[in-house]
């Protein structure tokens, strides 16, 4: 199974780590190494919470280019994906905003990253960047196989959050993730509506009834609503909560860390007895 394969566990705990503004970007303030140092520190305290695999971003960059990003963000993105894998044994993901997903693939590669986090996989969307029109799997996966990366698992998001599906409206949740999934997704990420807006219990059990491949939480997870989400996924990412009131964009707070982490080791010893 991928997800025993990538992390260990049947059920993982992946934390992201939102990249502070990169090179080049309207909030970036300098230098780079100041950034790749609170990755590692942020990466440190996660791993030793006890999560099982962490995801970077680069969150901090909006507003976000669609589909591409320039070479200073890949470099970026691979200098912090080299010092956060250097920092500690989680297995990593990568992801690059807005659905720059050949881009995170070459990142993943190059600083031996095991995921990747991508949009606009399946059907056509319109997001916050504007209209997603193509399709990424046929490029993305062609591309893998182009750098020699099978290896580093697809995790597609579908009907993914900040957008508008009026365009596949007639396109049930469950029905694009078959498509996903008959794509080649390696699992799907189902979300709420925004970034830290929970994820409804009732779409991951139509996406989980529908599926063959593991299935991801993407917002909104907190330890009062996990146990209504654990038997429906299979891998629980999480950011916002993590963070100072919760909010994304704050420092990482421990005791929330900590928090988050203990209730995984209680639902986990339930299942266990």
């Amino acid at each position: 199974m991928l997800v025993q394969h990538l992390f260990g566990k049947q059920k993982a705990l992946v934390a992201m780590i939102h990249v502070r503004p990169l090179p080049g970007t309207p909030r970036w303030t300098g230098p780079l190494a100041a950034v790749v140092e609170q990755a590692v520190r942020e990466a440190r305290v996660l791993t030793e919470a006890g999560c099982d695999g962490l995801l970077i971003e680069n969150m901090h960059d909006v507003p976000y280019l669609k589909g591409e990003v320039g070479p200073e963000i890949i470099a970026a993105m691979t200098a912090v994906g080299l010092a956060v894998r250097c920092a500690g044994p989680l297995p990593l993901g990568v992801q690059i905003l807005a659905a720059a997903n050949r881009a995170a693939l070459a990142v993943a590669q190059a600083c031996g990253a095991q995921f990747v986090r991508v949009e606009n996989f399946a059907y056509a969307h319109v997001a916050d960047e504007g209209l997603m029109a193509d399709a990424e799997a046929g490029p993305l996966l062609r591309y893998r196989r182009q750098i020699g990366a099978d290896g580093i698992a697809i995790m597609a998001d579908i009907k993914k959050k900040h957008s508008s599906h009026a365009i596949t409206a007639d396109i049930p949740l469950a029905e694009a993730a078959q498509t996903a999934g008959f794509f080649g997704a390696d699992a799907v990420v189902v979300t709420g509506r925004a970034t830290g807006q929970p994820t409804a219990a009732e779409d991951l059990a139509a996406v989980r009834s529908a599926m063959g491949v593991p299935v991801c939480v993407g917002s909104g997870v907190t330890p009062e609503n996990l146990p209504a989400l654990w038997s429906h996924a299979d891998v629980f990412i999480v950011g916002s909560y993590l963070k100072v009131a919760g909010l994304w964009s704050n420092e990482l707070d421990a005791e929330r860390v900590a928090r988050l982490a203990a209730a995984v080791k209680r639902l986990r010893a339930a299942r266990a007895g």
